[in-house]
């Protein structure tokens, strides 16, 4: 059977760095985030008996390192749903990949969806966060609909994500800064192995669970002002933590530098806004929804900016009816 399924890109406001277990991707602390409207990867999944091997494109190409991960995933749901079949796999992002905006989450999520639906099985909104988490980490938190926690789970079954309030609880504004579209030299997944080279990264883990807690009421109180310096805060530490590592990571661009530094003048002049950013060079601005025009168009003002994409709370993965792929198994490679 056919089927595709859209699954949303999110920012991390407290965010994991490092994993307890490599191989079920369980985090070494607990986070929480926001689904991105325009982040979106698009997949669509058909397993058929004419298949000898499985056939992906991502974004009009066949990555090997990439779609080595995707045909592990698919192992895993195939042994879920106890079948042997091969599986046409067509994905599209609609932003840039590999640049720290999280693809890997929603492309994750909705090959989950996508992927097990096909298969015929029908599995919970708890079951799908612990499966798409075994791809990607964060892909458990692109599951779940608008704001999200990502429990921090000492098993792979208590290690999932859910909503803590839904995608219309409040009008924030993400305006993601595209810098520069270059992959980074180093993905996430790797990076994350040399976290406890740093030596702050104990004190940070002492710390994050009551972070968490705050963050969450931040949330529910609606308090931008103190909710902006605690994410902006976060972000720093994090990248503290990867720049002490052995070796040092390095995802900032001067220019997502200059960002940054423009933020604080914006503010020192009056305009509420803030930044975090995740494990790239691409940095997110976070304003409230009144404010998001004035934000955008002083991003327009700076230099060598490559691309601005507003983002509201959205919503995680669901199914869609406009399927990829068009054309019939006779015609593949």
């Amino acid at each position: 059977m056919k089927v595709t399924a859209r699954a949303h890109s999110n920012i991390a406001f407290i965010k994991y760095w490092g994993r307890k277990d490599e191989l079920l991707r369980l985090p070494t602390n607990g986070s929480i985030s926001m689904n991105l409207s325009n982040l979106f990867t698009t997949t669509t999944v058909e397993f058929l008996k004419e298949l000898n091997e499985d056939y992906i494109l991502v974004n009009g190409e066949m990555d090997s390192v990439i779609n080595q991960r995707i045909v592990k995933h698919l192992d895993r749901i195939r042994a879920k749903a106890k079948t042997s079949l091969r599986a046409k796999v067509i994905s599209q992002n609609s932003f840039p990949i590999g640049t720290g905006l999280s693809s890997s989450a929603s492309g994750f999520a909705a090959l989950t969806l996508a992927a097990t639906k096909s298969l015929g099985l029908d599995l919970s909104e708890k079951e799908l966060s612990i499966l798409a988490r075994q791809g990607s980490g964060s892909a458990s938190r692109s599951i779940p609909d608008g704001f999200v926690e990502w429990m921090d789970g000492k098993t792979s079954e208590t290690s999932f994500s859910q909503t803590i309030f839904s995608e219309n609880y409040w009008d924030i504004v993400d305006i993601v800064v595209v810098v520069s579209k270059e992959k980074k030299e180093l993905p996430s997944s790797e990076g994350q192995k040399r976290v406890e080279s740093s030596i702050f990264f104990q004190t940070r883990l002492a710390h994050i669970q009551n972070k968490i807690i705050i963050c969450k009421n931040l949330i529910k109180e609606k308090n931008f002002s103190e909710f902006g310096k605690l994410i902006e805060m976060e972000a720093l530490e994090l990248h503290a933590i990867m720049l002490t590592s052995w070796p040092p990571l390095m995802y900032w661009l001067p220019q997502s530098i200059y960002v940054m530094k423009s933020v604080h003048k914006w503010r020192q002049e009056g305009l509420e806004v803030y930044f975090t950013v995740n494990t790239g060079q691409d940095i997110h601005i976070i304003c409230q929804k009144n404010d998001e025009i004035a934000v955008i168009n002083k991003i327009k003002e700076l230099k060598n900016i490559v691309k601005i994409i507003p983002n509201l709370p959205s919503k995680g993965s669901y199914l869609i009816t406009n399927n990829l792929i068009k054309a019939s198994v006779s015609v593949l490679p």
